[in-house]
């Protein structure tokens, strides 16, 4: 039995077991990813869709994503991929994604983004494919839970050029109620913005973290480590398990945005 070390939920893992991300198990005395390379969806997406709209905007880029996620939003839209316990995709190496990206520069493509599922519970297929991008002179984007080790996010520093960070809701029941942590999602914000480009989406979810008092102190906390740290503030609709829940009311979105503008320099309403 090893101790996983890709994410705070330090899962232990044995050649006959998985780790709640799904995807990692014991192979030869470490952690393994089974869906290194795994591709579950591969587009080529405007850049604003990540949503990333600081980041080289009107560009787009190839976005991959594989299965699993280290989490358990109930409110997931992705949750055919990232709620998987088994390997599902098409195969796809390092070299052959970055030569995809490179084909695809005619078409405006800045590089690739690894997305949809979530991505860091797979850091080794980041990091050798960003490596590759790198070299090709394009760049690397992480669309993330932020639910993530600091070792981890320490290795992914040295290839990601961009994160979009889920910061869920202020709240650390909310985050345990999802199967994940706030304090570690803080902390990769935080080491995140030190070396990277970095956006902030919040979905707001009518019930759940809509409270005004929250996002005060979630704007603030991002204001103290830059007030030009961008915020997305998006718009819940029903999904998976939480189809009893109505749209975000856009006043309620509008009342936020307000909020967060007295604290941030770029506020940023989505699905409105």
């Amino acid at each position: 039995m090893i101790t996983c070390p890709v994410c705070p939920h330090q899962c232990k893992l044995t050649e006959t077991s998985f780790g709640r991300c799904g995807a990692r198990t014991e192979r030869e005395g470490r952690s393994f990813p089974l869906n290194y390379g795994l591709a579950t969806a591969l587009h080529l997406d405007p850049i604003e869709k990540k949503p990333l709209l600081h980041f080289h905007p009107g560009k787009t880029i190839l976005s991959y994503g594989s299965y699993g996620c280290n989490m358990r939003c109930t409110f997931c839209q992705n949750y055919t991929i990232s709620t998987l316990r088994q390997p599902e995709g098409t195969p796809i190496t390092p070299r052959e994604l970055a030569d995809e990206a490179i084909r695809l520069i005619p078409s405006g493509n800045l590089g690739v983004a690894f997305t949809y599922n979530e991505p860091t519970i797979c850091p080794e297929f980041i990091i050798d494919t960003g490596r590759l991008v790198h070299e090709a002179g394009l760049l690397n984007v992480v669309v993330t839970n932020g639910f993530t080790s600091p070792e981890t996010m320490e290795a992914l520093l040295e290839v990601v050029d961009a994160f979009n960070i889920d910061l869920k809701a202020f709240r650390e029941d909310f985050y345990h109620r999802m199967g994940g942590g706030l304090e570690p999602v803080k902390q990769s914000i935080a080491a995140a913005f030190k070396r990277s480009h970095v956006e902030v989406t919040t979905l707001v979810i009518p019930g759940e973290n809509d409270s005004p008092e929250k996002m005060k102190e979630e704007c603030q906390w991002l204001a103290s480590l830059s007030k030009e740290i961008p915020l997305h503030l998006s718009r819940f609709f029903p999904a998976y398990l939480m189809m009893d829940k109505p749209p975000t009311p856009i006043a309620t979105l509008k009342t936020l945005e307000a909020i967060a503008c007295k604290y941030l320099t770029h506020v940023h309403l989505g699905n409105v």
